[in-house]
């Protein structure tokens, strides 16, 4: 567990720029599937609530 740790490919920057380009692709599959819209209904309903407003 230790090699690991110290491992060359644990000290640089490419494992986070691989887990920010998948990110960025689950970001866009999502959007792709219109899934955008939900979550923007979603966030408006829950600040309407906290608010008081809705």
């Amino acid at each position: 567990m230790n090699k690991l740790k110290n491992s060359k490919i644990w000290n640089s920057k490419w494992p986070a720029v691989i887990l920010m380009l998948v990110g960025v692709c689950f970001m866009g599959y999502g959007i792709s599937r219109g899934e955008l819209a939900v979550v923007f209904t979603k966030a408006i309903n829950i600040c309407m609530e906290c608010v008081g407003i809705g």
